[in-house]
This record gives C-alpha cells, sequence and structure tokens, in this order.
C-alpha cells in the first residue's frame, strides 16, 4: 500500500511511523517473537515506511538492543521492499543493574551508534537520535559529537530527542542552515503543555517534529483516549472510525511538518492507526479538536 509521506530531512517516509517501543517494554510482558514480526509487518503492509526504536527499547538493562533486533528480524523476513523503509534508532541514555543515567559524550555515543549498527544489521543509519539531554555536559558537545558521525557516513540525518526551543537552537546553530533534521518530543492530547511550542518551532525552521506516544502512552491514555475527550469520540462515532484515527488524522492537520509515530503490539493496533493517514476531517472537526490545545 501507498501512504501519503512527509519530508524528515532528505528523506521522505510515511505520514505515520511505526513506534516499536511497546514490542519490547511498557505493560505487562514483551511481545513474542511472532507477534513483534508480524506488528511490524502489518505496519509495512499498510504504507508505514518509518519504523522508529531505540538502543534501551529493552526488557531489562542487560538485554540493551532487543527492540533493535526485532526490527531486524521483522525487516529481515518482510517480503517488500526493504529500500523503502527508513529506520530511526536513538542513544545517549544508559541502562544498569544500578538503574538509569545519561551519557552524551562523543565516545558513548559513537559506542552506542555502533551496538546500534549490528543490532539493525546495517553499515549507517537513516535518522539518529540523541535520546535525552546530559546535563553533565554543553549541550552543543553532544550535538558535535553526532556532526562528527554523520560526517564519517554512519549517520545520514541527525535528530535530538525530548528537547526544548533552547536545546533546538543550540542544535541549529551548531548543525547549520538545514542539519537539523528531526526533533522527537513526547505531544498528545493528554501532554501537550511542553511541547506544543516545539512544534510550532520546528515549522517555523524547516525541522520536521516527531510526536512519541502521541495517543497518550501505554499506561492507559492511548485506550481511553475517546472516553477522556468527548469531542474526540464524537468526531470519531461520526466518521466510524476509531478514536485513535482521530487523534492521529488531527496531529497530522497540526502542520505538514508532523510526523507521528504511535506505538503498537499487535497488528490490529498499528493496521487501525496507519489508516488515519487518508482520513479526512472536515474545518469543523478540526475546530472541535484544536480546543483540547487552545
Amino acid at each position: 500500500m501507498t501512504a501519503p509521506t512527509r519530508r524528515i530531512g532528505s528523506l521522505s517516509v510515511s505520514a505515520l511511523g511505526l513506534g516499536a517501543m511497546p514490542l519490547s517494554m511498557g505493560r505487562g510482558e514483551p511481545a513474542p517473537a511472532d507477534r513483534a514480526t508480524a506488528t511490524i509487518h502489518a505496519a509495512l503492509d499498510a504504507g508505514v515506511t518509518l519504523l522508529d526504536t531505540a538502543d534501551i527499547y529493552a526488557p531489562s538493562w542487560d538485554t540493551m538492543g532487543h527492540n533493535e533486533e526485532l526490527v531486524a528480524e521483522a525487516l529481515r523476513s518482510w517480503g517488500g521492499d526493504r529500500s523503502s523503509v527508513t529506520l530511526a534508532t536513538k542513544g545517549g541514555i544508559t541502562r544498569s543493574a544500578e538503574g538509569g543515567g545519561r551519557d552524551g559524550s562523543a565516545s558513548y555515543l559513537r559506542s552506542a551508534l555502533e551496538k546500534s549498527l549490528a543490532a539493525l544489521e546495517i553499515d549507517s543509519v537513516d535518522l539518529y537520535y540523541w535520546h535525552r539531554p546530559d546535563r553533565s555536559i554543553r549541550y552543543a558537545e553532544g550535538v558535535e559529537a553526532l556532526a562528527a558521525l554523520k560526517e564519517e557516513g554512519l549517520i545520514r540525518e541527525i535528530g535530538i530527542s525530548n528537547a526544548n526551543v533552547e536545546e533546538i537552537d543550540v542544535a541549529l546553530e551548531v548543525l547549520g542552515d538545514g542539519g537539523l533534521a528531526a526533533v522527537q518530543n513526547e505531544f498528545s492530547p493528554t501532554f501537550f503543555h511542553t511541547s506544543r511550542r516545539e512544534l510550532e518551532h520546528c515549522g517555523e525552521h524547516g525541522i520536521a517534529f516527531v510526536p512519541w506516544s502521541p495517543l497518550g502512552g501505554t499506561g492507559g491514555g492511548a485506550s481511553a483516549v475517546g472516553e477522556r475527550f468527548p469531542q474526540i469520540q464524537r468526531i470519531a462515532e461520526s466518521h466510524g472510525v476509531s478514536p485513535q484515527q482521530v487523534v492521529l488524522a488531527w496531529e497530522l492537520s497540526l502542520g505538514e511538518h508532523v510526523v507521528p509515530i504511535p506505538g503498537a503490539s499487535r497488528p490490529e493496533s498499528i493496521s487501525d492507526s496507519a489508516r488515519a493517514m487518508t482520513l479526512e476531517l472536515s474545518v469543523e472537526d478540526l475546530e472541535q479538536l484544536n480546543q483540547i490545545i487552545a
């Protein structure tokens, strides 16, 4: 299936991506390998060409790379055109038996990237994000480390995640015009107060804004989004679609630079979400939905 596309830097991707994290961690046990593969295949078959993962998406601290390996396995067994798929992963968060931390040093990001490339079975990654700021260093240092990795050809496009406006501006200053391809922040009907400025700022600077947990997260927010917001439920019923489709179609309406990545751990979930790419909401629908973040 061919889906509407959007730009992330030099990359052309489907208007929605798949957030693969729920296959490895979240509520309950990780998805069995066969269901994980089926979920990724369902996304690809529905026209989703952006797969988003990270090194820390794993059931435990000593299984880092778990989610990346699931993605690699699913791509290996998929019968479609692998060249049409864009892979995004992230590094900069540490996990150990003692807990988690952050490391944005050049040496750590290089090591993390090399491990991700091995887990994904690729020589370079399409889109690589610095996962979270490391407050022990200047923000520019982490961005400079990514720039060096891109210069070596290990990264095609650079992204930053969980970044505020000031950090976006630092990245722009370091990378120059067109050097920052994407910002991935949490954004949903239930979480927008600290991300709306970033969404708008990205639009002003030609940067893709990639909402993670765009439906409200794996803690029940996504499944109950229609119950929490009556206008979403009403519009979904009027179109004969799920509330989740309405949310994603609305987020897509916020700008051509917005590329939500709904998570899924079942084929049915991502197949439903993918239909949001072609759901047409009326002006009246959008006016009602925009009241959520007004």
